[in-house]
């Protein structure tokens, strides 16, 4: 809401607006109705935000959104994304009148049950047309970002008669209260991102009541500070809000429409309160409300000059998307050819056999190197080989590596670059790569350190839920930092990163397995993966070329035990990998068999056969010692009671990194010592 808008609601019945030609009221009015039904009959969901926001969607969606039912994943249609999730029958509304075959009048008479397309908040993949999952307030707008800046890096390789689309996002007060915002709309104007339009419903009202309980903000002034274009309109209006479109599109930079909107519009004593926010209206209400409105048909159901305008509209987008078929056909063969692939998601040709020579090379080379650097250097490799790779850092380009010599930098009006500068705004980064890869044609990565994935969190847990390939490239990734502190070194992160479902976190001990791990996460399509990289370097393990990718089983035995059977095994990560071997070697001295187990990612392990997993771990009677340089939670299951952990048990402090592995006790000695008490 804008400062001058700052009013309490009132309960008098609204005055329903004069501006509106009765075709454009049925048609907005089949949206509210559909959304205060389904809220109804499910017993649960938000019903006012869809109906304050029919007049727009109505208005966006019949003369301004480019896009075909018919062929939902049509490269270049416009992307529209209901950042204001909650508000999800106001999507599944709109995607059932337009006529997307899979969003059928069964589901949204099936709203929030189980196993229904129309989910509480709306799911990405769910059904054709959603965009993004949003609910979490703020992601969508951060995720539109992305989507933006994607079909401008796109416009650049390939010319605008292909792509050539504008990013719609409907946001909502609670969108604009999150801290992701700010960083989201920053980004957005620094880069003049002039095809992303924003549509804000203020409404003035939160779950608590009016937003004035909590924010004064004149947001039409704090997007212009970021560099937007800004208006504010009636948001009941369609000649208004025609206009204020129109004018956003011809625009060279990112524009912000605050629309004016009364909550539950039509409701009669529930209009412009928090009582039509989040929770059903109640039978009489939507009774009343369909008398106030001059809806008399009856739940579920929609008049069928109405439903034929709305098919229509959706119907509309087929000519567009042929014409556009046919300039795709003119660009050369090859160009052709290499859009349709990155657009298909699928990996170019070569690529596996460019990192294999590289794998050799390193092998050979044996260098001792941190593993943040080694990282740089399989890139300098892949960003070659996999063109469609588009990276990028939170201010920490020169720490976390992630600039190579082949990327030119993205720039406000140049756009032919592949590398980002994202500032210092890890949130609005990981939620904009999430946009990025969601868009289609690019393969975002960024980078960090790895204790700042605290601050990126709830859109990892997204990219992991839309089962997008986005790659986090987290560096100084434990006490190794060292002279920084407990502040900036990690000892819950591997844990808290393990823990999250469909995020496979890969810590690799030496230059050969950090490009095992990048080839991992590149092919990896279905999932995020994140990196965790060190600032110390570290020897090389795998002096012996294998074409196997090792990395790709999550665990495999470095070092068997020698002159025996086994006697104990060393499971280590990362950076702990190197002190492993030295154990090893202690404890053979003392003759002890000891076998050195490199587990660079347990999630992808666990997927691993029974078998392969007890012949890499060792029989049960075989005592297994752990070590990494962070916290024991979830090693539990591999030490199976009969062996021990060394790492972490609580934060870390600031000093060179050997002297805090050995006050924390991470140490050869240490590993060896506990072996023994256990053979």
């Amino acid at each position: 809401m804008s400062a001058a808008t700052d009013t309490a609601p009132t309960t008098a019945p609204i005055a329903l607006s004069d501006r509106q030609s009765p075709e454009h009221q049925r048609l907005a009015n089949a949206i509210r109705a559909l959304s205060m039904d389904a809220v109804e009959k499910a017993k649960s969901g938000h019903p006012g935000m869809p109906m304050g926001m029919a007049d727009v969607a109505t208005v966006l969606w019949s003369k301004h959104l480019k896009f075909d039912p018919t062929a939902p994943d049509w490269a270049d249609r416009d992307r529209f994304v209901l950042s204001a999730g909650h508000g999800s029958m106001l999507l599944y509304s709109l995607l059932h009148l337009t006529g997307y075959a899979d969003m059928t009048m069964a589901e949204i008479e099936r709203f929030r049950q189980l196993g229904a397309k129309t989910a509480g908040h709306p799911e990405f993949g769910h059904a054709a047309g959603i965009e993004t999952t949003t609910g979490p307030l703020g992601q969508g707008l951060a995720n539109a970002v992305g989507m933006a800046l994607a079909e401008r890096m796109l416009a650049a390789r390939y010319g605008e008669s292909v792509v050539d689309h504008h990013t719609y996002v409907i946001a909502g007060d609670g969108c604009l209260m999150e801290g992701i915002s700010h960083e989201a709309i920053s980004l957005a104007g620094h880069l003049k991102l002039g095809k992303l339009i924003v549509l804000f419903d203020d409404n003035s009202i939160s779950i608590d009541g009016p937003t004035n309980l909590a924010v004064g903000d004149d947001q039409v002034a704090r997007f212009k500070a970021c560099g937007w274009n800004a208006v504010a309109i009636d948001g009941h209006d369609p000649a208004a809000i025609d206009a204020a479109l129109a004018q956003a599109k011809a625009s060279d930079r990112p524009t912000m429409i605050a629309c004016k909107t009364t909550i539950g519009y039509g409701a009669p004593t529930k209009a412009g309160t928090a009582g039509s926010h989040g929770a059903p209206l109640g039978a009489a209400e939507i009774e009343a409300a369909r008398k106030r409105l001059g809806w008399t048909s009856p739940p579920f159901q929609i008049p069928t000059d109405i439903l034929a305008q709305w098919r229509a509209f959706g119907g509309a987008g087929a000519s567009k998307r042929a014409a556009w078929e046919r300039r795709l056909g003119k660009l050369e063969p090859a160009q052709r050819a290499e859009f349709r692939r990155v657009m298909d998601g699928k990996l170019p040709k070569g690529w596996v056999e460019a990192c294999a020579a590289f794998k050799e090379k390193l092998s050979a080379d044996k260098p001792a190197i941190a593993t943040r650097v080694a990282s740089q250097n399989a890139l300098d490799v892949l960003t070659v080989a996999v063109p469609e790779l588009v990276g990028g850092s939170a201010d920490l380009t020169g720490s976390n590596n992630t600039k190579t010599k082949a990327q030119g930098v993205v720039k406000p009006g140049n756009f032919a670059g592949s590398y980002i500068h994202y500032g210092v705004r890890e949130h609005g980064m990981a939620a904009a790569m999430n946009g990025i890869a969601l868009h289609g044609g690019l393969i975002p990565y960024g980078g960090t350190f790895f204790v700042f994935t605290d601050y990126c969190r709830p859109s990892i847990r997204l990219s992991a839920l839309m089962n997008q390939r986005v790659i986090y490239v987290m560096t100084h990734d434990s006490i190794g930092l060292g002279e920084d502190g407990p502040t900036h070194q990690p000892v819950e992160h591997l844990a808290a990163m393990r823990a999250m479902p469909n995020v496979w976190t890969i810590r690799p001990a030496d230059a050969v397995e950090t490009l095992e791990a990048w080839q991992v996460a590149i092919a990896r399509a279905d999932g995020p993966s994140v990196l965790c990289l060190t600032r110390q370097n570290l020897p090389t393990q795998r002096t012996t070329y294998i074409a196997e990718n090792a990395v790709a089983k999550g665990g495999y035995v470095l070092a068997e035990a020698e002159g025996g059977d086994r006697q104990a095994t060393l499971v280590a990560t990362g950076s702990e990998v190197a002190i492993a071997m030295d154990a090893r070697k202690l404890l053979a001295a003392e003759g002890i068999r000891a076998a050195v187990v490199s587990m660079p990612c347990t999630q992808a392990f666990d997927r691993q056969t029974a078998k392969y997993r007890k012949e890499v771990l060792g029989p049960s009677r075989c005592p297994r010692i752990v070590v990494e340089a962070g916290l024991e939670f979830g090693w539990e299951r591999y030490i199976d009671g009969k062996g021990a952990f060394v790492g972490m048990t609580g934060f870390g402090a600031s000093a060179p990194a050997p002297d805090l592995y050995r006050h924390f006790g991470i140490t050869a000695e240490a590993v060896a010592a506990a072996a023994k008490k256990l053979v």
